[in-house]
């Protein structure tokens, strides 16, 4: 499996990270924003081609898939123009920033029958996985979940604390995490209601908000996101269940009462990112649908989509 990566930031090469411990997949082409950085990260996993176009990418004949971890407004436009270029592909979380393009996005996938997969690393987490798997033995029920998404942003930097070339987003990016996951764990989406704070004077994006969401299932959500917080970052999740409460932290998982649980054997890695790479290399050589492909993820979007439009209509 010869796999392009679009992207080479700080995400990006988490992927390539992951894709090492995958038999049979060689990094034939890396695409980034400076020929500079493509070139070194192209030395760096033994890529043979690097450019800062990904229509050079899509033009190998050495190319089979290819996995973008590009700016989030380019997600939707890039995902498109690798499968009318006949390449599956792997679209790191935001599908779109758009609830319009997300849909033309899953039209493209059912015209051209290509893997499309997005990025919803919580579905891989194994901390999650354990929750899904109780979930699905009957042998554990979502009541609440309490997520906190909190970075420390209020300057345009990644997460290796260099500038940014574009502007990140809680509703598109960071929700969309949460919206899908809940949903995984509880059920379709049938209420969610938004607030947001003060818009950033130089960033213009808002930088905290807040949501609420109810599933078919009875079960709510309760959402807070903050670019201002300083503090531990990431993203925390509180289960609280019929029989268990769970908090997950990325790939590691502890009860309510703090106490670890032991989710070495849910999957073969414990890396989240490298198991969502897994499932999409998988997904194509098996010829199925991966998990969290567009189809799987799309109603997320119309969530974020109606959440958008509350957030306009003030």
């Amino acid at each position: 499996m010869r796999i392009a990566l679009a992207g080479a930031g700080a995400f990006g090469e988490k992927h390539l990270d992951g894709l090492k411990n995958i038999d049979g997949v060689e990094i034939t082409s890396i695409i980034s924003r400076t020929g500079e950085q493509a070139a070194a990260v192209a030395a760096k996993y033994g890529a043979k081609h690097s450019s800062t176009e990904l229509e050079d990418a899509l033009a190998r004949d050495d190319v089979d898939a290819v996995i973008l971890c590009t700016p989030t407004q380019m997600h939707a436009s890039q995902a498109i123009a690798c499968m009318k270029a006949g390449k599956h592909v792997q679209v790191e979380i935001p599908l779109a920033d758009s609830w319009a393009d997300s849909q033309e996005v899953l039209r493209v996938q059912e015209e051209t029958g290509k893997v499309c997969m997005v990025g919803h690393t919580r579905r891989f987490n194994p901390s999650h996985q354990f929750v899904h798997n109780r979930i699905k033995a009957g042998e554990f029920n979502v009541q609440q979940m309490d997520v906190q998404t909190y970075f420390f942003r209020r300057r345009n930097i990644n997460a290796k604390g260099e500038p940014r070339s574009w502007t990140d987003h809680l509703l598109w990016h960071h929700a969309a995490h949460t919206v899908d996951l809940f949903a995984y764990q509880a059920g379709k989406i049938v209420k969610a209601n938004a607030l947001e704070g003060p818009i950033h004077p130089e960033l213009g994006i808002a930088m905290d908000m807040s949501f609420q969401l109810k599933s078919e299932s009875g079960a709510i959500c309760t959402l807070s996101l903050s670019f201002n917080n300083d503090g531990p970052l990431g993203t925390f999740f509180r289960y609280i269940g019929d029989t268990a409460t769970y908090i997950a932290r990325y790939d590691d998982l502890v009860n309510g009462k703090e106490e670890s649980i032991d989710v070495s054997k849910v999957d073969v890695s414990m890396n989240g990112i490298e198991l969502q790479d897994r499932e999409f290399i998988a997904a194509i050589r098996e010829g199925r649908e991966p998990n969290s492909s567009v189809q799987k993820v799309f109603d997320c979007y119309r969530v974020l989509g109606e959440l958008e439009q509350q957030l306009a209509a003030g």
